[in-house]
């Protein structure tokens, strides 16, 4: 079931108040999607589905054209959570690293489809982070469109400063009240790999930041997660019970998609010459596919399993009605 803003809300609140985490992947491809899917329903979970302008843009979804990009993952993503195999997987769809000229329109085309909406403010000052929000806003609330809103600060500069948190998120709750559902500050964590490894992860910055977050808000809000890829397990655990409720990955889960298949071009390429037998079923893209999420699947399970939410999905799904 692709959840609306106004549910995916409810599953954030949800998954803070249970203290599990729900995995966001940065999924890449239709059978990224569906490999994500199928984790999901194998570990009773709840998921969230993430796309970037890189995505949006790529040959899989936009072609080059962004906004063609945001309807047609919305569609292949809605057909797919629709259908009796994954209807009782409660899905979020998300965007993530939109940043640019093209931001506004990109999320205001995004806004009645995608479940939540989030902006990469890595280049934007912290009035130009307030003014993109509270943009956002005026536009929904002009058209009477619900939002669940993730706003970030600067997660790669290491540890936010709460004074900062209390001029971002606490303008934007100012102005619009109830917009906000997320929090994605920098808790010692960095996006992608890096030889220095992380800053210094710190999961008392994470509980603290929760605490303000929520305070500034009236009302409970999880902290997001970026940078999770390579993060320690026990670093992980720790996130989540102090406040977290959904742990993007994206570069992790990148390169196993990409060693998986070049695994399987290193050990399939004598089927792929034109006159093997088997070269037409190892040349389609099902072959590496399925090569792939043999290895890929079980990866994302056990990192929903690790965050806590396994046998969440069904117990979501009963509060709904």
């Amino acid at each position: 079931m692709l959840l609306n803003p106004s549910q995916t809300r409810s599953l954030f609140a949800h998954a803070l108040a249970s203290r599990y985490a729900i995995l966001a992947v940065n999924a890449d491809s239709p059978a990224a999607v569906v490999d994500v899917l199928e984790a999901a329903r194998a570990a009773d979970a709840p998921v969230i589905i993430e796309t970037s302008l890189w995505q949006l843009k790529g040959r899989s979804f936009g072609a080059g054209d962004a906004i063609l990009g945001v309807h047609r993952y919305a569609a292949d993503l809605r057909v797919l959570a629709s259908s009796p195999r994954y209807a009782q997987v409660p899905v979020v769809l998300h965007t993530d690293h939109i940043k640019g000229s093209e931001t506004l329109p990109i999320l205001q085309a995004a806004m009645p489809l995608y479940s939540s909406i989030s902006i990469d403010s890595s280049e934007m000052t912290e009035e130009q982070n307030i003014q993109t929000f509270c943009d956002l806003c005026v536009f929904a609330s002009l058209r009477s469109l619900p939002l669940a809103l993730e706003m970030e600060a600067g997660v790669d500069d290491g540890l936010t400063p709460l004074d900062v948190t209390g001029r971002l998120l606490g303008a934007v709750e100012r102005q619009h009240p109830g917009m906000l559902a997320l929090w994605a500050p920098g808790v010692g964590t960095r996006h992608g790999f890096s030889a220095e490894g992380f800053p210094a992860f710190s999961a008392e910055h994470v509980a603290a930041q929760a605490a303000e977050a929520s305070k500034l808000c009236g009302r409970p809000i999880g902290i997001a997660l970026h940078g999770s890829s390579g993060l320690p397990e026990e670093n992980l655990r720790a996130a989540v019970q102090s406040g977290v409720a959904k742990v993007n990955w994206s570069s992790e889960s990148l390169l196993l998609r990409s060693q998986a298949a070049q695994e399987f071009f290193a050990t399939h390429c004598a089927e792929l010459e034109k006159t093997h037998k088997a070269w037409k079923s190892t040349a389609m893209d099902n072959g590496v596919q399925e090569f792939i999420a043999a290895r890929y699947v079980p990866a994302v399970e056990s990192r929903i399993r690790l965050l806590g939410g396994a046998g969440q999905g069904r117990v979501f799904a009963g509060t709904l009605g």
